[in-house]
């Protein structure tokens, strides 16, 4: 596999802009920086810059041609509120903020597809860069769907990528439908009836309530779920009381649900709320539910998966294209433009082998190696799609 020279020579550039963008971490909503470092570049490369779509979020315009086709191009800017174990140079500079989980890779990637592209408008259409904040379980996509993202620059197909730990530099995964799961947050909260620790009789004990339903929950995939599907439902955390001889008023307790379809994830949701009412009815408690589903499920266009891999394909050669990678319990809320656009999601590899850390970890790195590769499938994607 060689790169064409174009690429390469973008290699250091994109380099510096990563390695800048992961000393100075930014979390969901508040990438002032990153979003103005994005419209300075995209603004040197020539392209029409339109900032604060969905509060942070940045799109840049670049047209050639006369063809009324369009395509989307998207890239994540937040970070995660994670202290940084790393020790190079280009480590984070704010305390507990770090790039967890490789989007400054991403941002960085794009950045460079769109400087090709601003160079050699080797295209006929229009390309929209979407710099998306707050993905990171904060409902950035969300923000820039209601702030008009697909009215005010339409698109006729949308791709994004993310790194993938495991996966050799060089590699691609694209998988064609349901490719990572939707995700919910839960809270639930027992109110029984708070007493002396040495008199439980004289009162009704949220704890024991919060801790049988906790336990019924699990019964929920086990046995409402159909075994052909997949879903997940982990209690995350319990807290209740504040003394050692109190029983408590109140209890909570959290978790989340992760699911492939919409409905798997309703049907999840309604019986939480039967499973939590009726246990704590049972034992003379009351347990109010508060159910947020924050990702979709991540679902690929088939067409469009695999003209995505083809893509790949002709970038690295077909035996470095994973056509069938399995499903991943994650979730990701390009999901929800995916909901709205016909489009593909894939995954880069980010290396494998010793030191290849997982992401959301405190020494996770993107892997600087990956960024001509990803700017050539984002350069691919829009030739071959806007082909003149």
């Amino acid at each position: 596999m060689k790169l064409p020279d174009e690429f390469s020579a973008l290699h250091d550039r994109m380099t510096g802009w990563r390695r800048d963008l992961h000393a100075h971490p930014e979390l969901g909503f508040e990438e002032t920086r990153t979003a103005a470092r994005v419209a300075e570049l995209l603004e040197s490369f020539g392209i029409e810059v339109h900032r604060g779509v969905g509060r942070t979020g940045v799109v840049g315009v670049l047209r050639a041609g006369s063809s009324e086709r369009s395509i989307g191009l998207r890239a994540d800017m937040d970070a995660l509120p994670i202290a940084e174990a790393n020790g190079f140079d280009h480590r984070s500079r704010h305390p507990g903020r770090m790039h967890a989980c490789g989007h400054d890779g991403h941002t960085a990637m794009l950045l460079g597809a769109a400087q090709l592209l601003a160079q050699t408008r080797r295209f006929d259409g229009t390309v929209n860069f979407i710099f998306q904040p707050a993905e990171e379980g904060l409902g950035g996509a969300r923000a820039m769907i209601d702030d008009g993202l697909f009215r005010r620059f339409p698109c006729w197909t949308i791709f994004g990528m993310h790194n993938r730990p495991g996966l050799p530099v060089g590699h691609f995964a694209v998988r064609s439908g349901a490719m990572m799961a939707g995700g919910a947050f839960f809270d639930i909260r027992v109110t029984g009836k708070g007493t002396h620790g040495a008199r439980p009789e004289a009162g009704i004990d949220p704890v024991i309530v919060a801790a049988h339903i906790a336990t019924a929950l699990q019964t929920i995939v086990a046995r409402n779920v159909a075994p052909l599907e997949t879903a997940v439902l982990s209690i995350t955390r319990i807290a209740a009381g504040d003394a050692y001889n109190v029983i408590p008023q109140t209890a909570t307790l959290g978790g989340t649900v992760r699911a492939f379809s919409g409905a798997v994830m309703a049907q999840i949701d309604a019986a939480i709320r039967r499973v939590a009412a009726g246990v704590a009815a049972g034992l003379g408690a009351s347990a109010e539910v508060d159910f947020r589903t924050l990702f979709a499920p991540t679902v690929n266009d088939p067409a469009e998966a695999d003209f995505a891999a083809g893509v790949c394909a002709a970038l690295v050669g077909a035996d470095r294209v994973e056509r069938n990678p399995p499903l991943i319990m994650a979730s990701e809320d390009f999901s929800f433009m995916l909901e709205q656009v016909p489009g593909c999601y894939l995954n880069i590899g980010n290396g494998a082998g010793e030191g290849a850390c997982e992401v959301h970890n405190p020494r996770y790195d993107f892997n600087d190696a990956a960024l001509p590769l990803g700017a050539a499938f984002f350069v691919g994607a829009v030739q071959a799609k806007l082909v003149r």
